[in-house]
């Protein structure tokens, strides 16, 4: 069974192509939890992969731990400098946690050393995102806003033991 997502399969096929990485425009993957937002993004970085392009994926938490690791080994502006370089960079769970000032500054240069030099893809569960980072990614974005059910909710109904007949 298919749950509906309300996913532009058009515009879904025109992001399969990749001409939105060549023009440096980016992505904004919204919705619910257990949607397939990770799974969206992941699947245009691994085309992406498969068509030469650079590609990273990271979740914004562990990028921020990344980026504090990196602050404190002294690697800070070669870290921030390999993702600028990168043709795709996936951020993934967006806006799960408050961020510190130390964090948004953080974003905030990656974002602006990527603005009109590679795309990114942003997952998150916020309908609204309008600060000041994300301010450099949605005047050349696309957007792509799910809905439905968890895919983890139905999959788990048909997984349960419960529901199976006991002999």
């Amino acid at each position: 069974m298919k749950a509906p997502r309300g996913l532009d399969r058009t515009l879904f096929q025109k992001l399969v192509a990749g001409e939105w990485i060549e023009r440096h425009q980016n992505l904004l993957i919204i919705g619910p939890t257990g949607v397939g937002k990770s799974w969206i993004a992941c699947a245009l970085g691994h085309k992406a992969c498969r068509d030469n392009r650079s590609v990273l994926y990271q979740r914004l938490p562990r990028l921020f731990d990344a980026l504090a690791l990196a602050r404190g080994d002294g690697h800070h502006a070669r870290f921030l400098k390999s993702l600028a370089r990168v043709e795709l960079l996936i951020l993934d769970d967006w806006g799960l946690a408050p961020m510190t000032a130390e964090q948004r500054r953080d974003l905030l240069e990656i974002m602006e050393d990527r603005h009109g030099r590679g795309s990114t893809a942003v997952t998150s569960q916020l309908p609204v995102v309008a600060d000041a980072i994300l301010d450099r990614l949605m005047h050349n974005a696309h957007r792509l806003t799910l809905k439905g059910e968890s895919l983890r909710k139905a999959a788990a109904k048909h997984h349960k033991l419960d529901d199976e007949p006991i002999n």
